[in-house]
């Protein structure tokens, strides 16, 4: 499976806990966002080496769950997520923002 073709299954997969297409990679800075959403970008790219070369990789993404309800369920459901585990929690413009680490 090529990188974009995870990376797709991965946004089908947030749509599916959002009920929604309210799920985002990199979204411009201009692009109109309805709550609840969430928004993912790639932080990093988890390498396994042996013999000095890379035999296995993932990429871990950093998730916010973006929201007017603090006690939102689409929380529990990310955080349930094989590999995700929980960042932080802050409220902007009286949103909620949950933030995740998931390797995938």
């Amino acid at each position: 499976m090529s990188i974009l073709e995870r990376r797709l299954k991965l946004q089908t997969l947030f749509e599916e806990i959002l009920g929604s297409r309210e799920a985002y990679f990199q979204p411009p800075e201009n692009q109109k966002i309805s709550y609840p959403a969430i928004i993912y970008h790639l932080e990093d790219i988890d390498n396994t080496f042996a013999d000095n070369l890379v035999y296995g990789q993932r990429r871990v993404y950093n998730v916010t769950v973006i929201s007017k309800d603090p006690d939102n369920d689409i929380v529990d459901k990310i955080s349930q997520l094989p590999t995700c585990r929980f960042n932080r929690h802050y409220a902007a413009d009286n949103l909620n923002h949950d933030v995740f680490i998931l390797y995938y």
